[in-house]
């Protein structure tokens, strides 16, 4: 059992579950609808599922400190837009100045809502609702409505979401999906070995055990925001490269698809637990259901929708109730063996007594 104990921690056995979970609708649907497996499939989710789990990560950085980034959607459709608008007119503008623009200009929209947020104590909920309206907004009276065609944009842009660079079979690994990969893998080193995503746990865990402890709470809280749209500008650009034409409402919903992915993937709304791979499960685990649910021609889109309302609260219900107990469980048992490791009839008596 000490060995049980030292080895898994609940939110690993939340990923093994989620991973269970994800191979069990694997299974299911593959039963239901006819030339499911396919690598065709598998390469439309892989793409698919690039944007959602950027965006994801995003809200995780945001999430982990207790606030909520609602703006996102807004962010990644102003991003997709000005981009490609600039490179309408500079189609010889180089792909690597392209993302930094994207990122920057992400950063721009991220850094008003980290200020008013961490600066101004502003609720994140109540910043983010108002600058989801206010880019939005913007969008809408600088385009004048006029959409960005694939017609004018650098064929690199419109090629780029083709390219495979490796295919096995009809598999084929894709740059939006590799984007998403290393986008996962910083930010789980980042949560799991930096001063910064250590003090981002702790902020959301305790934040007034954070502040007595010399915390620079206000500055983690608007690195996380400031972070957040920076991947928001990152997926404006994958968006822009995904669909090529852009329109007014470009982005719209992505905010909520987001925050379903994090909750899906264990992150917890609460603040202080999550972790990226988690959240990069729970992107795949709504948008194969999304994919999956809309090539069930017997389910309608109302119940589509549902489903996945269904499957949010699914998730919280189990972050609070089995994983919050399944945590207690963990810190006792661990307390009891270190407690026995130092005093053997100390840990008996404490075990008696609880």
């Amino acid at each position: 059992m000490k060995r049980i104990y030292g080895r898994f921690s609940p939110e690993q056995i939340r990923v093994l579950f989620l991973m269970l979970l994800i191979v069990l609708v694997v299974v299911i649907f593959s039963i239901q609808i006819d030339d499911y497996l396919t690598a065709n499939f598998f390469n439309r989710i892989s793409t698919s599922v690039a944007i959602i789990a950027v965006l994801a990560i995003a809200q995780t950085l945001v999430f982990l400190t207790r606030n909520f980034d609602l703006s996102l959607g807004s962010i990644v459709g102003v991003t997709a837009y000005i981009i490609g608008q600039q490179l309408t007119r500079i189609p010889n503008m180089h792909p690597v100045v392209t993302v930094i623009f994207a990122i920057g200009l992400g950063m721009l929209m991220g850094t008003i809502n980290g200020v008013l947020i961490a600066y101004g104590r502003v609720p994140s909920i109540i910043i983010t609702i108002s600058t989801l309206a206010i880019y939005r907004s913007f969008l809408v009276e600088y385009s004048h409505a006029i959409p960005i065609t694939t017609n004018n944009l650098p064929r690199w842009v419109v090629e780029l979401n083709k390219i495979s660079l490796l295919t096995i079979g009809g598999l084929e690994l894709r740059v939006l999906f590799l984007i998403m990969i290393v986008i996962v893998v910083i930010f789980q080193l980042v949560l799991s070995y930096l001063r910064f995503g250590r003090r981002l746990y702790a902020i959301g865990s305790n934040p007034v055990a954070a502040k007595v402890a010399g915390f620079p709470d206000r500055n983690i809280v608007f690195m996380a925001f400031l972070l957040s749209g920076a991947l928001g500008g990152l997926a404006g650009f994958m968006y822009l490269v995904r669909f090529g034409n852009i329109m007014v409402l470009a982005g719209q919903g992505l905010e909520f698809a987001s925050i379903a992915a994090v909750v899906v993937g264990g992150v917890s709304n609460m603040g202080g637990s999550g972790t990226a791979i988690g959240a990069l499960l729970g992107s795949v685990m709504i948008d194969l259901l999304e994919n999956s649910l809309y090539r069930t021609m017997a389910v309608s889109e109302f119940w589509r929708g549902a489903i996945l309302g269904m499957l949010i609260l699914l998730a919280v219900a189990i972050d609070h109730v089995f994983i919050g107990r399944l945590r207690k469980i963990w810190a006792r048992a661990g307390f009891l063996m270190t407690q026995s490791e130092e005093d053997p009839e100390k840990a008996e008596v404490s075990s008696h007594v609880e």
